[in-house]
This record gives structure tokens, C-alpha cells and sequence, in this order.
């Protein structure tokens, strides 16, 4: 008499619910700030190539020297770019300091394909970066307005005592490492490493750039002439500027990268209409 072997059992699929993590007004606000942030940049860009030099203190003249400066140089009938900080120089490869422009090279910071307008127009960047601007305020208000209204920020921004201790911090850092994310009821929320790049970016990053913004502007300096002062001088707040500018472009490599590491489209699904899909396992494999 042969005894067969029963076939184990197939373990029930995971159940997959549906959740509404945002409301219209954050994802609404989310991608304005997309289109602002974006424009800014390239705009900066090109404001930037008009003097392609950032100083600290009083300074910012042609012969003073600069504490971050993108140039060229000519070797021959060559140009060669380069990008100095400091003491520390390093030549580049065609990327900074000059620019492809109709087949001939052009001695120029940024290149024309990523600047706004592509072409060399000081006016017009300021142009674009200025209504970008405002738009980017007037947004950001409406943003903060609603988040402590709704309690956004408390709800979803402030970490706990137990997310700031050492050993969750660590784990929460081996897990993003490895690439592993949160599903199931862990996933309602923002784990501890989000919460404290977006309370850095919302509350340190964004506010300092804005400040920084209207330091560089005359008028706002006749009107509130506390601000060159609070910065050491509209050259360090134009250096300033443009490094919180560089943070932001790092901070939004990052996030996309863990947007699309974890589920672009459930992440753009949240993001557009609100929904989030959440299933009953630990973490995605």
C-alpha cells in the first residue's frame, strides 16, 4: 500500500488594501512645487552664468577672489573648463565651463541645454526665475497654512522619542540601504529618515533659500536692511543661495531614486489621486 504525500497547502496571497494617505491640497501644492522648483533651477542657472563666481563677506568684485568659481581657460586654440572650490581645483570635461553651442565650443558655466532661456540672456532668466518665485511663496504659504491647519506637520512630520533612538535610527538606515521597505500598517506613515530630511527641507532648506533670494534684491534691501546683515553681506547670501539650491537637487536625486526603488506607480498613484496601496507583509523582498 503506497501513502502519498499531501500537497502542502498554498499560502493565501497577501491582501492588498487601498488608503488615502494626502489630501488635495498637499498633492496639489506637491507638484507646483515640481514645476517652480524646476524652472528656478534652470533659470538660476542661467543667472548665475552671468557671473559664474560665489564670494564670502563683502566681496564680489571681477579681481577679488572667489570661493566657488566655474571659468575657462584657452590652451592653444583649446578651452579648457574648470570648477574651483577653495584651494581645490578640478578640470572638467566639457560639462561646466563651456558650452556646445551650433558645433563651436563657448566659454560658459552651465551649458545652454540646461539653462532657462538655452540661450545667453540675463534679462530673460530673471524673468522666469523671479515669477517662479513668487509663484513658489505664494504656494508655499497656502502649503503651511494648510499643514498647521490640518495638522499635517505634527500628524505626519514629528518623530517620536522611539524613532530617534540610536538602534532604530540604525535599522532604519541598513533597511533603505538593502532597499527594503515597509508594507503593511508600517506603511500608513513616514518612517523616521523621512521625516527628518522633509522637516529639514520644509522648515531649514526652503525657508533659508527664500531669505536668501530677497537678500540679493535691492529694493527688499532698502525695505528690510536687516537682511544683508543677517547673512554677512549679499555676496555670502548669493553663496548661500546657491548652495541650498545644490542641496535641494541632491535631496530631490534622492527622493525619486527611493520613489522608484520602492514603487513608482504606487507612488504616483498616491501622489495624483491620493490612494496607496499597503499590503499585510513585513517588508518588500
Amino acid at each position: 500500500m503506497t501513502i502519498s504525500n499531501p500537497t502542502p497547502a498554498t499560502p493565501p496571497a497577501p491582501r492588498r488594501r487601498l488608503i488615502q494617505r494626502h489630501s488635495a491640497t498637499v498633492r496639489i501644492t506637491h507638484w507646483l512645487n515640481v514645476l517652480c522648483l524646476s524652472v528656478l533651477l534652470l533659470s538660476g542657472l542661467q543667472i548665475f552664468n552671468a557671473h559664474p563666481r560665489l564670494y564670502w563677506g563683502q566681496y564680489g568684485a571681477d579681481a577679488d577672489h572667489a570661493f566657488i568659481a566655474i571659468g575657462t581657460e584657452r590652451h592653444g586654440n583649446a578651452l579648457q573648463g574648470f570648477f574651483r572650490i577653495g584651494s581645490m581645483r578640478l578640470e572638467t570635461t566639457g560639462i561646466l565651463g563651456i558650452s556646445d553651442e551650433g558645433g563651436n565650443a563657448t566659454a560658459r558655466a552651465f551649458p545652454a541645454w540646461l539653462t532657462v532661456p538655452s540661450y545667453h540672456d540675463l534679462g530673460a532668466g530673471r524673468h522666469w526665475h523671479f515669477f517662479f518665485a513668487w509663484l513658489f511663496v505664494i504656494n508655499g504659504l497656502l502649503y503651511l497654512a494648510h499643514g498647521l491647519w490640518r495638522g499635517h506637520f505634527r500628524r505626519d512630520f514629528l518623530p517620536g522619542a522611539g524613532e530617534l533612538a540610536p538602534r532604530h535610527l540604525w535599522r532604519e538606515i541598513v533597511d533603505h540601504a538593502r532597499l527594503r521597505f515597509a508594507h503593511g500598517e508600517a506603511a500608513r506613515g513616514y518612517n523616521v529618515l523621512q521625516k527628518l530630511s522633509y522637516l529639514a527641507v520644509v522648515f531649514g532648506l526652503l525657508p533659508l533659500m527664500v531669505l536668501t533670494g530677497l537678500t540679493m534684491s535691492p529694493g527688499l534691501d532698502a525695505a528690510l536692511p536687516f537682511l544683508p546683515d543677517l547673512f554677512g553681506g549679499r555676496p555670502s547670501a548669493r553663496t548661500l543661495h546657491f548652495i541650498t539650491a545644490s542641496l535641494l537637487v541632491l535631496f530631490v536625486f534622492v527622493h525619486v531614486a527611493m520613489v522608484i526603488a520602492s514603487g513608482p506607480w504606487n507612488n504616483l498613484r498616491w501622489m495624483i489621486g491620493g490612494r496607496y496601496v499597503i499590503t499585510d507583509e513585513g517588508f518588500m523582498p
